[in-house]
């Protein structure tokens, strides 16, 4: 009678273990987006480009010590020459829609970009139709007219729209969900598939390279800035590195929670995501929000739900 009783007693670790991962990837993901407006925005660090270079060196760095020493996945090593060019063009366009995403960090809210973020599934697909000729159930394309037609009502009800930061918001998610689906025609072969964090591995070295001249082209004297900021002010120096780290754990704690969770779980905690950073973002800016930007983001929120629900039962 008592084996019963002490398994009743027994604390679940796995679930401990699973919720405390969500958080983390909660936290890491909120929080990377509003360090990176805090910077650009708030603090007056305007220099997207260099940000997002110390974001890629960060995830050079510890995505090698993680595959590598860790051993937090099988390292997989390049085969040909013909896998790293492939993975090269991942990894600009990549780097181009975090670009994308930071640069519009500068003119828009938070709780804006994320309802603009959301509209990904349109422009997936959009490029798989494009550049596969894959067609959907016509329910799947249904569903991605409140997607869209969110977007647009939010962009009307939106108190501080600015044209230039919608087009850079706009090219981010393009871009990637062009990642998304160049990924499933390059790496397509048993061979050449990686999983992300050895991808991210690959990639992030690429990304820096490509945007280490572009910072200095682009952004005058960024590196003497940023050091003379340092030197002003210690807490700048820590944000700076914090900020990069976290860059990399939104990566990390990606793959682990999609390697202990389902599918479906990961797609429901991917869509509450968003709306808890805009909500918080609201909170620590106070940036205004009106009726009409509120309820068209809702309104693609709902479109990318039921986006997820129509792809789940064609499969």
């Amino acid at each position: 009678m008592k084996a019963p009783f002490s398994s009743m007693q027994a604390p679940n670790y796995g679930s401990f273990f699973t919720f405390g991962l969500i958080t983390i990837w909660y936290s890491s993901n909120i929080g990377v987006i509003l360090l990176n407006k805090y910077l650009l925005s708030s603090y007056g660090f305007k220099y997207p480009i260099f940000l997002t270079l110390c974001h890629m060196m960060a995830c050079s760095l510890l995505s090698y010590v993680a595959v590598a020493w860790l051993k937090v996945a099988p390292i997989q090593h390049l085969k040909s020459q013909k896998q790293f060019f492939k993975i090269s063009a991942l990894g600009i366009i990549f780097c181009l829609s975090v670009v994308g995403g930071n640069v519009s960090l500068k003119y828009l809210p938070v709780s804006f970009n994320q309802a603009v973020g959301a509209t990904t599934p349109f422009f997936t697909a959009v490029f798989a139709y494009l550049m596969t000729l894959k067609r959907e159930g016509w329910l799947t394309y249904v569903t991605l007219v409140p997607v869209v037609t969110g977007v647009i009502i939010a962009s009307g009800g939106e108190p501080s729209f600015h044209l230039f930061g919608f087009i850079m918001c706009i090219s981010a998610t393009a871009a990637r969900a062009l990642k998304t689906v160049l990924q499933g025609i390059l790496l397509s072969s048993d061979g050449e598939k990686l999983n992300s964090m050895n991808l991210l591995m690959y990639m992030a070295p690429v990304a820096a390279i490509f945007l280490l001249p572009a910072a200095l082209i682009m952004e005058k004297d960024v590196v003497g800035i940023t050091i003379a900021l340092a030197r002003q002010d210690v807490e700048f120096l820590w944000y700076l590195m914090f900020n990069s780290s976290l860059a990399y754990f939104v990566n990390l704690t990606n793959f682990l929670v999609t390697k202990h969770t389902s599918a479906l779980t990961l797609q429901v905690l991917g869509n509450a995501k968003g709306a808890v950073a805009v909500v918080v973002s609201i909170l620590i800016f106070r940036n205004p929000v009106s009726v009409t930007g509120m309820a068209g983001y809702t309104l693609t929120v709902i479109g990318v739900i039921l986006y997820n629900e129509a792809k789940r039962q064609s499969k």
